[in-house]
């Protein structure tokens, strides 16, 4: 068999080819070796992980197949699918998870969160544990679940193998040093005689087959189609893209995501070079000082790192009076809606040089769309539904990616990768009923849905919630949806227009006028999916959701919650939220 390598082209860097060439070679020793021996005996341990977008779970994934193909037996599984007993049997656990919302665990690890942080949680003396946390420095409560999984497993008495460690969004290099680190921490406890056969355990799930398309190498395309959906009354201004995958190879599915690369509104770099008063042509690493603004930073939202400096330099100033009382709520309500050229502005007085500028602005962050299309109705073309972001006066703020695909991206190349999500999919089951939430463009992946299960001729109910402000200039997809109607794929719609009426209305006050037929939905099997907003919407519909059930069965608020958390584990009740 020809040895395994690392293209020369490949897009990554020295720490992370080398980890790749000492997981291929070990690949390849692995296969050498099927139906024999491994070339070192076979050790077990559990890896767990969280995800909400499926970056912990494509790390869970790499962290496996690297362990086999150093004769190691690992399995894998979703925190959610782990039990406190499970935990109990547990020698040797590396946990991956994100970060999402406020501090919050992934969708899929907050049922394991609520056990394993209970009082009914088992002492762990005989565990031994290893934690990589994903999070985004943007946010205060940066990689805030792995912080507490970590400290719960020590509380429980289990023994730390290595030093948490908490990556921010570029992860790639921090990821692969914990990886070969822990490794190589299991691989000097396997036994050295009596080898046996690797074989994956029953619970393990196999990798799958990825894009070579990723946040390091994304694939150039361009915009085929962008139409304007909401009307000139609307608050929003909601626009449908196409975008054109080629020769890409790209294959993805309803409920995916598809990352976007943007690029920073060139007018705002220039006023923000004006006010930096730097040569824009002055070199940065291997570019421009433009073209980093421009390119290859993060301008639009204030980091950590430029707060910090600011008030460090202008410690009489509002921002820095903010940061020395650590006041959270008064500093993030101060900064809303303010950009970082509004802080400079504000603070005449401070300026950065380049060695500034090259610390306090973060890496310019892809920004992921759910997609809104399936491959069975648009096998080349990928849709999208978005919001494109514009507040403030007199100098309008825009949004980085969503005004640039409205505004620019017609005529200029841009990189696009996938972002496969698991966890975000239709049954299996053609039969099975679905319901589905998601105002405004949360209607996304639900469009994609009502695509995949007319290709599929699914014989299952489907039924829709959908709203927004104005019917006669927020209904996206109008036509679309009502010809899903009568055609009866779509078997009931549920509209909720905010401000059409007095008193305004919601998707989770249907859910409520509706309750006795969803709950007869859930009792037929149904499938529930949420899309949207995680802060308000998804939190409302969960609670209306957990109202309707317990006023359903008439058994209390606990049974209601046992009732909808076996929803969860049994992938029943999905999430597609942000």
């Amino acid at each position: 068999m020809a040895q395994l390598t690392v293209d020369a082209d490949a897009p990554f860097n020295s720490g992370q080819r080398a980890w790749l060439d000492g997981f291929l070679t070990g690949l390849a020793a692995a296969r050498r070796d099927e139906g024999g021996a491994s070339p070192a005996a076979t050790l077990t341990f559990d890896v767990l992980y969280g995800s909400q977008t499926g970056c912990s779970e494509l790390l869970a994934e790499d962290l496996v197949a690297a362990a086999r193909g150093r004769g190691m037996a690992p399995t894998l599984r979703v925190l959610d699918d782990v039990s406190l007993d499970d935990l109990t049997r547990m020698e040797r656990v590396l946990i991956i998870t994100s970060t999402y919302g406020d501090g919050e665990m992934p969708d899929n690890a907050g049922l394991f969160w609520d056990d394993f942080s209970s009082e009914a949680a088992p002492r762990l003396e005989d565990a031994r544990f290893a934690v990589l946390a994903l999070g985004d420095t943007a946010y205060d409560d940066f990689c805030q679940a792995g912080k507490l999984i970590d400290l719960r497993f020590e509380q429980l008495g289990a023994t730390r193998m290595l030093p948490r460690v908490d990556c921010d969004t570029d992860y790639d290099e921090p990821a692969a040093a914990w990886m070969e680190q822990v490794l190589d921490l299991l691989a000097a406890e396997a036994p050295t005689a009596g080898a046996a056969p690797v074989t994956p355990a029953p619970t393990a799930k196999p990798a799958r087959e990825r894009s070579r398309w990723n946040r390091k190498n994304p694939f150039p395309t361009r915009l085929v189609a962008n139409r304007l959906l909401s009307g000139p009354g609307s608050a929003k201004e909601i626009r449908h893209f196409e975008i054109a995958l080629g020769d890409s190879g790209i294959d993805y599915q309803a409920g995916d995501a598809l990352a976007v690369v943007g690029v920073n509104d060139a007018a705002l770099v220039e006023l923000l070079l004006e006010r930096l008063g730097h040569d824009p042509e002055t070199a940065v690493g291997e570019s421009t000082l433009r073209d980093q603004l421009i390119r290859g930073w993060e301008i639009a939202t204030p980091s950590k790192d430029l707060l910090a400096l600011l008030a460090e330099r202008a410690p009489g100033s509002e921002l820095g009076e903010l940061i020395v009382r650590a006041e959270r709520d008064a500093l993030e309500s101060w900064l809303w809606g303010k950009d970082t050229l509004d802080l400079l502005q504000l603070l005449p007085e401070v300026n950065l040089d380049l060695d500034d500028l090259t610390r306090v602005f973060r890496p310019l962050q892809h920004r992921a769309y759910s997609i809104s299309s399936s491959p069975l109705h648009s096998p080349d073309r990928i849709h999208l539904t978005v919001a494109a972001v514009r507040y403030g006066g007199p100098r309008v703020h825009h949004g980085v990616c969503s005004t640039f695909l409205a505004d620019r991206a017609d005529d200029a190349e841009f990189g696009i990768f996938p972002q496969p999500n698991a966890a975000f999919r239709l049954p299996a089951d053609d039969g099975a009923p679905v319901i589905m939430i998601g105002p405004g463009t949360g209607i996304a992946p639900f469009r994609a849905f009502l695509q995949e299960r007319a290709a599929r001729g699914a014989s299952g109910k489907n039924w829709l919630f959908f709203g927004d402000q104005h019917r006669a200039d927020d209904f996206i997809y109008a036509d679309e949806i009502e010809s899903y109607r009568a055609s009866g794929l779509l078997t009931r719609l549920d509209l909720a227009f905010s401000r059409d009426q007095a008193q305004k209305i919601y998707v989770q006050t249907r859910m409520r006028e509706q309750a006795s037929e969803f709950y007869g939905w859930l009792e037929d099997g149904g499938h529930v999916y949420v899309c949207g907003d995680a802060s308000r919407m998804a939190r409302d519909v969960d609670r209306a959701l957990m109202e309707l059930i317990a006023g359903q069965r008439g058994r209390g608020d606990d049974d209601a919650a046992e009732y909808l958390a076996t929803l969860k584990r049994d992938k029943r009740y999905l999430r597609d939220v942000y």
